[in-house]
């Protein structure tokens, strides 16, 4: 059979060991020496780096919030402004309108009242025409019925102040 030693395997050799740590030391030595100032200025210019970021990151978070909330007070600003248009602008076209039917009934009513004065003055010359008819018929009936000649003036003066005297009558009543 195979002879094979375990612990001997297992255990390193003490001088091996030993020359192992030496090199060990010779090296950290050395970087400590030559690497460590180095090494640790680097990791102190990024530890710097990182606070300036770290700094400005949180400038820019507190300008960005201050800025949010100007833009909100800006836009609640803008709200109430809007409304208070919106309401102005409904305020004026009620006035508007308010005014243009103010406007609509006095010309109404200025037309009602020309047409009114139209009727009128037609009724007027209705009356008039009628009553030169009357006087016409009453004088054709009269010339009939008396035969006696009078003046054709006289007969329709006569006629007139009759007519006269019966829408006077009229009137009052």
């Amino acid at each position: 059979m195979i002879d094979i030693d375990v612990v001997g395997q297992l255990l390193p050799n003490p001088l091996t060991m030993l020359t192992q740590l030496c090199s060990t030391l010779v090296l950290f030595l050395l970087v400590k020496k030559f690497l460590w100032k180095s090494v640790e200025n680097f990791l102190s210019k990024r530890s710097d780096l990182m606070q300036a970021q770290l700094i400005e990151t949180q400038a820019n978070l507190d300008a960005s919030e201050d800025a949010k909330k100007q833009a909100d007070v800006q836009l609640k600003q803008a709200a109430v402004t809007s409304q208070e248009m919106i309401d102005n602008a409904t305020v004026q076209a009620k006035q508007v309108g308010e005014q243009l039917t103010s406007l609509a009934k006095v010309e109404a009513d200025h037309v009602i009242e020309r047409a009114n004065e139209q009727i009128k003055l037609e009724r007027v010359k209705m009356q008039d025409s009628m009553q030169q008819e009357m006087v016409d018929i009453a004088l054709a009936a009269a010339g009939k019925l008396i035969e006696d000649k009078v003046s054709k003036e006289d007969d329709s003066a006569l006629v007139e102040s009759f007519i006269k005297e019966v829408n006077y009558e009229h009137a009052g009543r």
